[in-house]
């Protein structure tokens, strides 16, 4: 069985904030990132939702962490079993926003952070599916600015590395 984490993006919904009064905020994607060497991206960016909506993009992508050819992606992962101090321990997702069409000399911002803990995915040996998951405004990391829906499934990954750390 090839190994794999499987991450989907189901929705996301804001709450009142700077985010939802700031009307040059209109389109938002949302990025996945491992690490440093690998990031997703929903190929949708979707009008901001308003009170109490949420919008649903239900991209799902695969990242594919077998030894054969996936080698840093694998490492990483055992990096996160074995150092019980790395920061760096989390699925990234970054809320962005996406300039509209007309406005092109606006770049995309980073509005917003969310955190998925793998390690704590393989301390709790569970998965984490169509979850909640606080969106924190990236100017004020303790501001939640939305939930975002996500599922995450890592745990026969971590399972897989963690036999092979045990048998190093």
């Amino acid at each position: 069985e090839v190994e794999k984490i499987r991450i989907k993006i189901t929705s996301l919904g804001l709450t009142e904030s700077r985010i939802t009064a700031d009307e040059t905020i209109q389109q938002l994607f949302v990025e996945c990132r491992l690490n440093n060497f690998l990031a997703e991206e929903t190929p949708l960016s979707l009008p901001k939702p308003t009170g109490g909506q949420r919008i649903h993009y239900n991209y799902s992508t695969v990242i594919n962490v077998d030894k054969e050819d996936n080698h840093a992606e694998r490492e990483y992962l055992k990096s996160i079993l074995l150092k019980p101090d790395l920061s760096a321990n989390s699925l990234k997702f970054t809320v962005v926003s996406d300039p509209p069409e007309d406005e092109q000399d606006l770049e995309c911002e980073d509005i917003g952070f969310a955190y998925v803990s793998l390690k704590e995915i393989f301390q709790k040996q569970r998965d984490i599916i169509e979850q909640d998951i606080d969106v924190f405004d990236s100017q004020d990391a303790s501001a939640v600015i939305g939930k975002l829906t996500v599922t995450v499934e890592a745990l026969n990954a971590l399972r897989s590395v963690h036999e092979e750390c045990k048998n190093d």
